[in-house]
This record gives structure tokens, C-alpha cells and sequence, in this order.
């Protein structure tokens, strides 16, 4: 998925733009936390830490300055394919507490 914004929006630096963007998966490093590490039933969204409200927000936060665009757009990325993930899979989607 990050490729496209890449090809389409950073045409001249598409490389490099879209390897910032794959660095939006590094926040999957919050799954080494739960236990177990990976369950198939379970949400992304509002169950690991960096997949919660707050952080969310600063990604959002992060689109709005030119440096950190492409950063912000790929963490955005990926928690909207989470999100999407979970509502085909029927998980939970947030859980406050």
C-alpha cells in the first residue's frame, strides 16, 4: 500500500519516500509486549501501545509539517489497515480499559 502514495505523490523521490513510508510498520515493535505476541482474534487498535488514541493523534500531528509528512503518512497508513483488518476479521475494535 505505501508504494502508491510514493509513485503518485513523491514521483521524483519515490525511493526514498517510499522507504519513509514502510517505516510506519516499525511500530509493530509494540506486539513483542502482549503475550502472546501474535493472536488472530485480537485487535491492533487500542490494544498495543503505539495502536492508541494519543499516539494516533501525534501521527496525524506529524503530517502536518513537511519533515515529518511522510513519516506521519505512513504510521497513518498502517493504522488504517489495521483498523480495516479489524472489522473483516470481526475483532474487537477499541476497547476503553
Amino acid at each position: 500500500m505505501p508504494l502508491l502514495p510514493a509513485l503518485t505523490l513523491y514521483r521524483k523521490k519515490w525511493l526514498v519516500s517510499y522507504g519513509m513510508l514502510l517505516a510506519g510498520l516499525l511500530i509493530d515493535v509494540d506486539h513483542l509486549l502482549a503475550d502472546p505476541i501474535y493472536d488472530p482474534g485480537r485487535c491492533s487498535i487500542g490494544f498495543h501501545p503505539l495502536h492508541t488514541a494519543i499516539p494516533i493523534v501525534v501521527y496525524n500531528l506529524l503530517m502536518l509539517f513537511p519533515k515529518t509528512r511522510l513519516i506521519g503518512m505512513g504510521l497513518i497508513i498502517h493504522v488504517v489497515l489495521d483498523a480495516i483488518d479489524c472489522q473483516v476479521t470481526g475483532g474487537i475494535w477499541y476497547t476503553a480499559g
